[in-house]
């Protein structure tokens, strides 16, 4: 009777307490994954082990693609915006082998960008090519003579003045 009060409430106690025998403590490992923890074979464990090691090596090679598409991206902005470029930004384009394109979206939004600056270049450009045939002297004394005007209409109005 006590043996088994003892099994029952030992086990139990051992299992709170985080403890055991040094030899259960061994038999579990040192803290890695075993084909035996994963309730495997040893060849499942290895190809489990394989696809794992592939699987990291992808998401590697796209993170590095996404961080070279945005260095592309801030390369294309410094250039149109002429500022200094960044070593940083081409040593990322050359590790994830130096041709990179941008995604669509942020091409989609570089063009559009392109487009409405040309749109109002193009305007701007044309209002400066434009010839005008105003008389620069007649809009000054016709500036003036309403100013002056408006002065006396002001001062008529208010006595101060």
């Amino acid at each position: 009777m006590s043996f088994l009060l003892k099994t029952l409430v030992g086990g139990q106690m051992k299992n709170l307490s985080g403890g055991g025998s040094e030899e259960e403590k061994k038999e579990e490992g040192d803290g890695k994954e075993t084909a035996a923890s994963k309730g495997m074979t040893r060849e499942e464990f290895e190809e489990y082990q394989r696809q794992l090691v592939e699987e990291k090596i992808e998401r590697d090679k796209a993170f590095a693609q996404k961080k070279a598409e945005r260095a592309s991206l801030r390369v294309l902005m410094r250039g149109k915006y002429r500022l200094p470029q960044s070593e940083h930004d081409e040593a990322q384009i050359q590790m994830a082998g130096g041709d990179v394109d941008l995604p669509e979206d942020l091409a989609k939004m570089v063009e559009q960008d392109e487009e409405e600056e040309e749109a109002s270049d193009s305007f701007f450009g044309k209002i400066q090519n434009m010839d005008l045939d105003l008389d620069l002297e007649a809009i000054k004394t016709k500036a003036q003579t309403t100013i002056t005007e408006m002065k006396q209409a002001a001062e008529e109005k208010c006595a101060l003045m």
